[in-house]
């Protein structure tokens, strides 16, 4: 299967100089080539600061919220209810990306044992090992915890001059909020956060970089050698936090491997930084293009929709995947019956689904009183559900009440930072502001 941010890429331009070369081209043709135009468009380094006016055109192309590319064997979705429905079928199959990872390598060993791409009985059973040792109510007893670091890390925060926020508050607090979770030393946060980008790299498409490639392959090496063993160390000298209750974990079909302990940590600590740490800087920057919505924060910091709605605005992961095992019948945003035929990837456009206007009226505007934010997909759905999804909102809702009580004259210096070249994870690679 054809990697859809590869297509884009090495056919960048084409679809749009068919379409300028022949106007005279039946009206088919002439969609198809403005519909890979779109597509090829988001993948432009120029676009991944601000994706959503390529989202609405891609809308515009099709009422149905379906586009096919058919030399890709692709579908793009854009609409809230299509997406919605592909997430939730069990026919939607989780798992292409490893199959974009040349040859056995370690980043595919990495890969291979993670819930993320496994499905039915496979994935129930790995969700349901970790699940164990991550509740709710672990959740809950680690706000005092978020709280703590979030203190330590405003604290250490310069008020007399601009500072990076995702230097000096957004990458660390989620990296060592879910280390300390995990039990893992302090004193490798810096090799871990490390390890996490190259995840989020990984996932977001480093194929075509073998630069980028080599790292990848160089710190999966060291994720296994530093895992390695752990699980039966874990299992026979248990100590506090999420890896030892992961360890310890079993059901009517055994423990997880070590291979499994391993891969499933490591996605948990990437994914509990990635999607926090690109959230806070990217919703403090569609903060200051909304002050109106920054005041009200500030009016209101504990305002319990605050989370929910960044998340639908903001939408840390944009897209994601899935293949189709078998037909899929559905209905598109217009109403209309709709089939998306077996073996199919789907790409779920979940940051133009939470714009969806016929599902969030006025949607790029933020409305901490918008009575459905929380029907958002920023977290997926369906058995893939995110597992962090209750600590991702915990950490959003005690980040946005500190920075709106203790600097409620907050101002971006830098309202068009650099972003990182990743559109799947997307976020700012800085923000620098003034704290007041």
């Amino acid at each position: 299967m054809t990697n859809p941010a590869q297509a884009a890429q090495t056919t960048a331009g084409t679809a749009a100089g068919t379409a300028a070369q022949t106007p005279f081209m039946p009206e088919q043709q002439r969609m198809q080539a403005s519909v890979q135009a779109s597509v090829q468009s988001l993948w432009h380094p120029q676009t991944i600061p601000d994706p959503y006016p390529a989202y609405a055109a891609l809308r515009d192309l099709n009422p149905s919220g379906v586009l096919s590319v058919p030399e890709w064997h692709v579908t793009f979705v854009t609409s809230h209810a299509v997406n919605s429905a592909v997430l939730r079928s069990p026919l939607a199959r989780s798992g292409a990306a490893i199959s974009q990872v040349p040859g056995d390598t370690q980043a595919t060993r990495l890969l291979q044992p993670m819930m993320l791409f496994h499905n039915g009985p496979s994935h129930a059973r790995l969700r349901g090992l970790v699940q164990a040792a991550f509740t709710p109510r672990v959740v809950e007893a680690q706000r005092e915890l978020v709280q703590t670091v979030l203190t330590e890390l405003l604290d250490a925060l310069p008020t007399e001059r601009d500072v990076d926020l995702v230097a000096g508050l957004a990458a660390p607090l989620p990296a060592r909020v879910i280390m300390r979770m995990l039990g893992l030393r302090g004193d490798d946060e810096a090799r871990f956060m490390r390890w996490t980008q190259s995840v989020a790299d990984l996932l977001g498409g480093a194929q075509g970089n073998p630069e980028l490639l080599a790292r990848i392959e160089a710190d999966a090496r060291e994720m296994r050698a530093y895992f390695r063993d752990l699980a039966d160390e874990l299992r026979a000298h248990p100590q506090p936090g999420l890896l030892s209750a992961m360890a310890a974990a079993q059901d009517g079909r055994g423990r997880l491997s070590s291979d499994e302990l391993l891969s499933n940590a490591v996605l948990l600590l990437a994914a509990g930084h990635e999607t926090t740490s690109n959230l806070i800087p990217g919703g403090l920057l569609e903060l200051a293009r909304q002050p109106q919505a920054w005041a009200a924060l500030v009016a209101r910091p504990d305002h319990p929709n605050v989370a929910d709605e960044l998340l639908r605005v903001v939408s840390p992961v944009q897209l994601d995947g899935r293949s189709l095992s078998g037909d899929l019948t559905t209905s598109g945003a217009d109403g209309q019956p709709l089939t998306l035929p077996v073996g199919m990837h789907v790409q779920t456009l979940l940051a133009a689904a939470n714009r969806d206007p016929s599902v969030f009226p006025d949607p790029d505007r933020i409305d901490w009183d918008r009575p459905n934010s929380a029907r958002h997909l920023a977290f997926a759905a369906g058995a893939h559900y995110c597992l962090g999804a209750s600590l991702a909102r915990l950490e959003i809702a005690e980040v946005y009440a500190a920075l709106a009580r203790r600097f409620p004259n907050l101002t971006v210096t830098d309202p068009t930072p650099p972003f990182k070249a990743n559109l799947i994870l997307r976020g700012p690679q800085e923000l620098r502001v003034q704290l007041g």
